[in-house]
C-alpha cells in the first residue's frame, strides 16, 4: 500500500500558558537568559490577550481544515520552531509513520533567510537526524499565491465596512508585516520586495485605496530594524489630518501576539489617544480561501521526486 505524503505546516509557536513564558523565551533566545523585567513584560502582554498564544490551536485547525481539503493520499502534520510540538519531535513522528515525501510549508508567505531559512534548516537537522531517506520539498515562499491574495483582499473589503460610507473615501491603509534587522539589506534578501508584491496584488483586487506599507514588532536588540515603524506611521498620518486608518498585517496568517496585542491593543489605544478611528483586518486563520491556497500549493508542489 502505497504511503500518503507527508504535509508539515510550520508556525513560530508561542506559550501556551503564563509559566510558559520564561521558557520559551529562552528558547526564542538561544537558550540566552530573558532580563527579568523583559520576561514580566512579556508574560503580561500576554495575559491581556488570553494568557496564552493561540496559535497552536490555530494552526491545528488550519491543518485539520488542509488534511480534509487533500483527502487520504496526505497526512497533514503540525510543528513549532520555538515551542511544542518542536519541528524536531514532529519529524520524530513523521519518521514512525513510514512518510518517504514531506512537503514543508511555513505558515510565513515572505521568504526571508533569517525567517523561513531558519525554519528549513530546522527541519533539514531533524530530518537528517531522524528520517534520512525522507525526501523533502520545500515551499520557500507563496506571497502571490492568487488564493491567498483573494483572501487577503476580501478580509481588507470587510474591514473597510467598519467605516461610514463617507469615511470609507479617506480611510488610510497601513500594510504590515513583522520587522526583521535592517542587516538584510546589505545580503539582498528579498523578504522587503516579497511584502511589496503581495500588497500590490491585494491593492489590484480592491481598487484605488491610499495605502503605505509599515513593519511592526521589532526585536528588543540594540540592532536597527527595518522601518518605518507601524506607530511612526499613525502618527505621521494623523498630524496630516488622516483620522481613518485601517492596519492590515499581510505578513502574518495567524491571530497571536503581534496581532492581538500589537495592533489591537497597542495601535488602537495609540489612536484613540490622537482622536483618530482605527481598525484592523481580520487574520486569515483558518479562512476557505487560505485552505483552498495551501492545498493548491501542495498538490503542484506532490510529484514523485519532491519537487514542483
Amino acid at each position: 500500500m502505497t504511503k500518503p505524503t507527508g504535509v508539515l505546516l510550520m508556525a513560530y509557536g508561542g506559550p501556551n500558558s503564563l509559566s510558559d513564558v520564561e521558557p520559551y523565551l529562552l528558547d526564542v533566545r538561544g537558550g540566552r537568559p530573558t532580563a527579568p523585567d523583559l520576561v514580566e513584560e512579556v508574560r503580561q502582554r500576554y495575559a491581556r490577550i488570553g494568557g496564552r498564544s493561540p496559535l497552536l490551536e490555530l494552526t491545528r485547525r488550519q491543518a485539520d481544515a488542509l488534511q480534509e481539503a487533500l483527502g487520504d493520499e496526505y497526512r497533514v502534520y503540525v510543528g513549532m520552531r520555538h515551542w511544542h510540538p518542536y519541528i524536531r519531535e514532529t519529524m520524530a513522528q513523521i519518521a514512525a509513520d513510514g512518510i518517504a515525501q514531506l512537503i514543508a510549508i511555513v505558515m510565513a508567505p515572505h521568504y526571508s533567510k533569517l525567517s523561513i531559512g531558519a525554519y528549513m534548516r530546522k527541519l533539514r537537522e531533524a530530518r537528517d537526524a531522524l528520517a534520512p531517506a525522507l525526501r523533502l520539498c520545500e515551499v520557500l515562499s507563496w506571497k502571490t499565491h492568487p488564493l491567498f491574495l483573494d483572501a487577503l483582499a476580501a478580509k481588507t473589503n470587510a474591514a473597510l465596512q467598519q467605516f461610514s460610507r463617507d469615511e470609507r473615501a479617506e480611510v488610510e491603509i497601513i500594510f504590515s508585516a513583522h520587522s526583521l534587522p535592517e542587516r538584510i539589506l546589505q545580503e539582498n534578501d528579498p523578504y522587503p520586495q516579497e511584502l511589496q508584491d503581495t500588497v500590490a496584488g491585494v491593492v489590484q483586487r480592491v481598487g484605488a485605496v491610499r495605502h503605505q506599507f509599515a513593519f511592526q514588532s521589532a526585536g528588543s536588540t540594540r540592532e536597527k530594524w527595518l522601518g518605518p515603524d507601524v506607530g511612526a506611521v499613525i502618527d505621521e498620518l494623523v498630524t496630516r489630518g488622516k483620522r481613518h486608518i485601517l492596519v492590515q498585517p499581510v505578513g502574518f496568517v495567524c491571530d497571536h501576539v503581534e496581532i492581538l496585542y500589537d495592533v489591537d491593543i497597542v495601535y488602537k489605544q495609540q489612536a484613540e489617544r490622537l482622536g483618530a478611528h482605527l481598525e484592523r483586518a481580520q487574520s486569515l486563520n483558518d479562512s476557505p480561501q487560505l485552505i483552498a491556497a495551501l492545498a493548491d500549493i501542495v498538490m503542484k508542489h506532490a510529484q514523485p521526486d519532491g519537487h514542483p
